[in-house]
């Protein structure tokens, strides 16, 4: 298990391992792929192979989310992801609702992202929108036009309506894409959002590339996402216990291999990204899945996960294996951020 995906028994995409003598030369590919202008970009692809997202774990990602967005948002509001919170703390759900905005802010501000009217990003694009929260909230704070991506048509459909119902039609869009082959010309953005959505990603090299193949020079990268622990200098792998268990969850949550959040800065430092940052955050989010479990176990909760289907109710059975996975220190809440070259 030499890679620097660690693969785990998911029905839904196929992962090729590569060891590491083989991993170095394939991830200056990925970098001389989407770095390049579009004229090498074609005479690279016959070189390394792009690899647009598994048909099947985009159809179950997609399927996943238009079943269970409705029964998110009406118990937990717009914004799909985790909430930053003090550590040792417990709190009411209107304290994670609060805690949801506080996770943005910690995200800007990690990466450095400017208020300065001058500095302050104009284009963004959310990679991952769910149904828009994250997107209207930069829109709005930065006066900058944003553009959402999921492969939701029952998110991006929400993430519209929402929009236009807060006067925001001229400043945010959003669409069904691929993140790992997005519909945006080279160098659009100046701020590229990606909030809980890189551990759906099949290919974690294709997906920080086309990261920044759509950042300007200059722009900066902003991922959260779910990452495994990182591994100690004498272990080629996780153990079987811990890949059982995240076998479990990404079977549920329609997830691929899991990679650390050491393997994104050596992805960003082989693109030739610049300012790598990175930043466990396991503890901030400590009380989030104990609330969400909660939440779903009010009438509301439960009779929403009645109605929803299936996908969602086996997302809400294996909630406690998330809480077990962060008690075990194999689940890690991760911030990467990092800048595009001048």
């Amino acid at each position: 298990m030499n890679s620097l995906f660690h693969s785990y028994a998911s029905p839904y995409v196929p992962v090729r391992l590569l060891p590491p003598h083989q991993l170095r030369p394939h991830l200056s590919q990925v970098g001389k792929i989407r770095m390049e202008s579009s004229s090498v970009k074609a005479q690279a692809a016959t070189e390394v192979t792009e690899a647009p997202m598994n048909e099947g774990l985009k159809k179950g990602i997609a399927e996943f989310y238009d079943e269970s967005s409705g029964v998110w948002e009406s118990v937990w509001g717009d914004h799909m992801h985790h909430g930053f919170y003090e550590s040792d703390t417990t709190a009411s759900l209107s304290d994670h609702r609060t805690a949801q905005i506080r996770m943005i802010e910690e995200a800007l501000s990690f990466a450095g992202v400017s208020d300065d009217p001058i500095k302050k990003p104009k284009t963004i694009v959310d990679v991952g929108c769910g149904i828009g929260g994250s997107s209207r909230y930069l829109a709005i704070k930065y006066g900058a036009q944003c553009q959402g991506i999921t492969l939701s048509p029952v998110q991006a459909q929400r993430a519209q309506s929402l929009a236009a119902a807060e006067g925001l039609d001229d400043k945010v869009s959003f669409q069904v894409a691929d993140a790992l082959q997005q519909p945006f010309p080279d160098g659009q953005f100046d701020l590229v959002w990606s909030m809980e959505s890189g551990e759906h990603m099949p290919n974690k090299a294709e997906f920080v590339s086309e990261l920044a193949r759509v950042a300007a020079p200059g722009a900066t990268i902003i991922i959260v996402t779910w990452c495994h622990r990182n591994l100690s200098p004498s272990e080629d792998s996780l153990k079987p216990d811990e890949i059982n268990l995240l076998n479990k969850i990404c079977n549920a949550y329609y997830l691929p291999a899991w990679c650390s959040a050491a393997d994104y800065v050596n992805i960003a430092k082989s693109l030739s990204l610049e300012n790598i940052k990175t930043a466990d955050w396991s503890e901030n989010v400590a009380p989030f899945w104990p609330a969400v479990i909660r939440s779903a176990f009010t009438w509301q909760g439960f009779t929403s996960l009645l109605r929803s289907g299936w996908k969602t109710i086996k997302g809400a059975l294996v909630m406690p294996l998330m809480i077990d996975g962060y008690k075990k220190n194999l689940i890690k809440f991760a911030i990467i951020t990092c800048r595009k070259p001048e």
